[in-house]
This record gives structure tokens, sequence and C-alpha cells, in this order.
């Protein structure tokens, strides 16, 4: 794993109000390269290859309404008491998954740190 992605997560942890769990994965192969979880029963990379999906299937969605020239900036799933947030690299080649507590979760402050991170992460993968 490299620096990078161990400041990410600890960036991630440290900075994102109710952080509950994040992966970082290749679209491609599905292989996770990063993952964290602040509990115990919550698996980030089994989420994260349930999300895959949900990434090819709207990526296939795009292409089979002709959308030329739009790609997936960011997919995000409310639940009752959690939002899941699937964050797309610039070159459409990785997602940040990410898993908050919806009651303590500010997300202008988490958008802002995962915009940060995904324009770094398609260069230093």
């Amino acid at each position: 794993m490299s620096d990078f992605l161990t400041q990410f997560g600890e960036d991630l942890k440290k900075n994102v109000p109710g952080f509950i769990a994040v992966s970082v994965a290749e679209i491609a192969s599905g292989m996770s390269y990063y993952s964290h979880s602040a509990l115990a029963d919550f698996d980030p990379e089994l989420a994260s290859a349930y999300n895959l999906e949900v990434v090819k299937a709207k990526m296939n969605a795009i292409k089979a309404l002709n959308l030329n020239g739009q790609v997936i900036d960011n997919i995000m799933i409310t639940l009752s008491s959690q939002i899941h947030i699937i964050d797309v690299s610039d070159n459409q080649d990785y997602f940040i998954y990410l898993a908050v507590d919806s009651t303590k979760a500010n997300l202008g402050m988490t958008k802002s740190i995962l915009n940060k991170y995904k324009k770094e992460i398609a260069a230093k993968l």
C-alpha cells in the first residue's frame, strides 16, 4: 500500500464526521487497494465489490443512452442511518467507497476531502 493511501485513510478517519468505512478499488478488476473500517462487522472490501456493480451498471446506462462525454462524478446512496458515497476518479479507473453515519456527517466537508483525493488517485495508483 502506498504512503499516499495510508495518508488518505488517516485523513478521512480524522476529518470526516461520522466516518464508518472506506475502500479504494479499481473499476476494471475490482481489486481493492486500500480499506479500513471503524466498525468490526462492516467489511468495506465486500461493500466495494457490490458497489462496483453499481458503478458498472451506471457506466453501461450512460453508454446505452448515448450520453457522449458524460462521466460519473459520484453516486450517493442514502440509507436510514448511513450515507454511502461512491466517488469515481477523474479518469474513471478507480473509485472511493465511503460510508458515514448520516446523523454525524457533514456532506460539504466530506465531498471536499474526497474531491481533493480523487484528483490524486489516478495519478498515484
